[in-house]
């Protein structure tokens, strides 16, 4: 999804990534995942030049999903050492701390730059299906009585069956 790096938007691409977890049902990766991309969008907020305009990428692949932030300004982040009365400073570490791989890199056009973490994912089994398979319903208790009556060999023309 493309975006504006501002705080009211962080919040919606936090909820959407949500969602998509949800939908392919990699609910234990939703509380790291938002806490991720809420540090790398804060990231772009504050230090992407000359503007906001980012992408945010999904992608659940085999055992590992990875989540990706491309922005327009090509000055690689780096990582420090935040002192303990500093109140920013440790989104990267803390990226580093979450995840179970992490890295950035320039754009393949020069212009920005990619900053992205992966999360080990559930088995693959977990995922939701491709398409949608339909469900059978419980039969219809008036069939069911009806099936009762049948008899067992279906030959066998004598049975009988008490219905009511």
């Amino acid at each position: 999804m493309e975006l504006q790096a501002l705080p009211a938007r962080i919040g919606h691409v936090r909820r959407i990534v949500s969602a998509q977890l949800r939908y392919w049902r990699l609910d234990a990766l939703i509380d790291p995942a938002a806490l991720g991309v809420t540090e790398l969008l804060a990231n772009v907020h504050r230090h992407a030049l000359p503007s906001k305009r980012c992408t945010v990428e999904l992608y659940a692949l085999l055992d590992q999903l990875t989540v990706s932030v491309h922005d327009l300004d090509p000055r690689l982040p780096r990582v420090r050492a935040a002192e303990s009365w500093e109140t920013c400073g440790r989104g990267l570490a803390l990226i580093a701390a979450l995840s179970a791989s992490w890295g950035m890199h320039p754009d393949t056009d020069g212009k920005g730059k990619v900053v992205w973490f992966t999360l080990p994912a559930a088995p693959a089994e977990a995922a939701r299906p491709a398409r949608w398979e339909p469900v059978p319903l419980d039969p219809d208790p008036l069939d069911a009585a009806a099936a009762a009556a049948v008899p067992a060999d279906p030959l066998s023309r004598t049975g009988s069956a008490k219905v009511g």
